[in-house]
């Protein structure tokens, strides 16, 4: 495989975030024959395919590899123009990250807060299980998430361990459950689901009962109002610890079983050829997880 020309990187990388090439033709000021012949030249160098021409373009395994590559040349550039510059009159790193949304409502946003002051970070919100896909494809610099097995050309690191626990309001409590959690009960009674990705109530049902359970259930995907709807009596669903603690309405809540939890424990991946703006972000993260429980 020949040397990659960072310039043919780029290209592939803005046609992946553009969607086609006539539009990153028109984002880099050239023709979509210089962008054709880029990416043709670049096929060559590797010896396969790096997009699949659909709409919108999308990159291929050995694409989004080049696509990472092309973003980590953007962070190491813009930590030289820094470098370069006045303190003063250095400009503002981008950076983008991606944080479930139980995170970012809870415990990470507050830790990003000391960073923000130096950075432009574009933070996207996606579930823990799915935000890899986000970061093998480039699009994101570094993720929260449940899987600890790193992205190649990933690292990962242990945060500490979210716990989740089922609540619900007490006249929910008596409606529903006056014989316990049971399969029976729990069949039968709403729940409060984030989005068709979320499975956390799923989990927790599977392993309480050791059955598949399909109760009525009420999709609420924003984290705020998730709590809200089961405040409201709407259903039950399961709400992170750290929350119940700070929130002072938490006394209008009730957990459906005395011990019942999910840990779901987080890591923090990133790109491997990291970047002072990346550092600097993961150094505030790591801080920030002292609120998450130790695992035992």
């Amino acid at each position: 495989m020949k040397d990659i020309d960072p310039h043919q990187a780029r290209t592939l990388a803005t046609i992946v975030t553009a969607g086609s090439f006539e539009a990153a033709a028109a984002h880099l000021s050239v023709t979509p024959s210089a962008v054709s012949q880029r990416i043709r030249a670049l096929e060559i160098a590797v010896g396969r395919p790096v997009l699949r021409r659909t709409r919108p373009a999308e990159p291929t395994d050995a694409g989004q590899a080049i696509v990472r590559f092309a973003r980590q040349l953007e962070l190491l550039s813009a930590d030289l123009a820094v470098d370069l510059t006045e303190v003063d009159q250095a400009p503002r790193q981008r950076l983008t990250i991606v944080i479930n949304g139980d995170s970012l409502h809870t415990w990470a946003l507050r830790a990003l807060v000391p960073v923000a002051e130096t950075l432009q970070l574009e933070i996207l919100r996606e579930d823990q299980e799915h935000s890899l896909d986000l970061l093998r494809s480039g699009a994101a610099a570094a993720t929260i998430t449940s899987i600890a097995k790193p992205v190649q050309g990933c690292s990962s690191h242990p945060l500490g361990i979210m716990r989740y626990i089922p609540v619900c309001t007490p006249a929910f409590l008596r409606t529903w459950f006056s014989e316990g959690a049971t399969p029976a009960t729990l069949a039968h009674a709403p729940v409060i689901v984030f989005d068709r990705k979320d499975d956390l109530q799923d989990q927790y049902l599977r392993t309480l009962t050791h059955r598949t359970l399909t109760p009525p259930r009420h999709y609420v995907p924003a984290a705020q109002e998730f709590a809200q709807a089961i405040r409201f009596g709407m259903g039950w669903g399961l709400i992170p610890e750290i929350e119940l603690g700070e929130d002072p309405a938490r006394d209008h809540l009730v957990p459906l079983d005395v011990d019942g939890h999910i840990d779901v424990p987080l890591h923090w991946q990133q790109w491997r050829h990291s970047s002072t703006a990346l550092d600097a972000v993961a150094a505030a993260i790591r801080t920030g997880t002292t609120i998450l429980r130790r695992p035992v």
